[in-house]
């Protein structure tokens, strides 16, 4: 059966267009009032997949209504500069939000330049800060991985309250978060680890099982139980019999979908939600920076850098 047509796939291409409406609708009050939402991309060096991440990211930010600027760095570019260029993007009032498109150089240590990104900027969810405030079920500016992959979950209409759940997976950007922002919801959540001693006894249990190890078809049809969800957020690119490359997930989708109820399709299950989020999160911090200005001023005006 054509993946079109198969019921049992999460598509993350709806979602994400209810999304970016909605976004849309907000971001054309903010600008009517004088607040135009901006994103601010920044690539280190020249890599052809950021240059897709970019493109990608550009459009759909074009579809919702909020503009969009790549800022270019030289591969040689040092930590500090970068993180001074960082800083001129935080005190400057017309950036909404600001993107490091990964990977960067190997010199430059990534965590800082996440710390570095003012957490009132950071609609990608990543500082430190913003990973901490979802322990505090502060989930509205949620990594964006993390949190298009729980808004497929919602879409199967299961309660989460009490939800046996599975994470395959433990990254600060992605799995932790994901067991945070369930846990928020009610869910009972078991997070999966390379010290785990037997991550299919766990898995078989799940009512939804995401997983985010970057192993490609990992969890077998034998590892799901029957009926449940599964997330499959792996990107890996894989060379088939016939020599070509493809992509697949973390889950050997053609076994474990004759199993699952639920199961999401790489590509095209949650890439598509995850700009979404981040367009969302654009949306958000800037509410947040409209709140700190009127308390800092006393009334909300145009910017005066315009």
């Amino acid at each position: 059966m054509p993946l079109s047509d198969d019921s049992r796939y999460l598509k993350g291409g709806p979602v994400a267009q209810r999304i970016i409406a909605s976004v849309r609708e907000d971001a054309a009050i903010a600008t009517a009032e004088g607040f135009p939402p901006k994103l601010i991309s920044i690539t280190v060096g020249d890599t052809a997949a950021v240059d897709v991440y970019v493109r990608n990211q550009r459009a759909k930010a074009a579809l919702a209504g909020i503009g969009f600027e790549e800022r270019r760095f030289a591969a040689d570019i040092t930590a500090g500069e970068l993180e001074a260029a960082i800083h001129g993007l935080n005190a400057d009032p017309r950036v909404t939000g600001i993107i490091i498109q990964r990977p960067v150089p190997v010199h430059i240590p990534i965590k800082t330049l996440q710390a570095a990104v003012h957490p009132l900027k950071d609609v990608e969810g990543m500082h430190p800060a913003s990973i901490g405030n979802i322990v505090y079920n502060q989930l509205d500016l949620a990594p964006c991985t993390a949190a298009a992959s729980v808004e497929l979950l919602k879409e199967t209409g299961l309660d989460l309250k009490g939800l046996e759940v599975v994470i395959v997976g433990h990254s600060e950007i992605v799995g932790k978060p994901i067991a945070f922002l369930l846990m928020s919801k009610g869910a009972t959540v078991t997070v999966c680890h390379h010290m785990t001693r037997s991550v299919a006894a766990h898995a078989r249990r799940a009512d939804a099982l995401f997983v985010a190890v970057g192993k490609p078809r990992l969890i077998k049809a034998d590892m799901v139980k029957p009926g449940a969800a599964v997330i499959d957020i792996g990107i890996n690119a894989e060379t088939g019999p016939d020599g070509e490359s493809r992509i697949v997930g973390d889950v050997d989708a053609e076994s474990v979908k004759h199993v699952a109820s639920w199961i999401t399709p790489v590509p095209g299950g949650v890439g598509p939600i995850t700009v979404a989020i981040l367009l969302r999160n654009t949306m958000v911090a800037l509410s947040r920076q409209r709140a700190r200005y009127q308390a800092t001023y006393g009334v909300v005006d145009k910017l005066a850098a315009e």
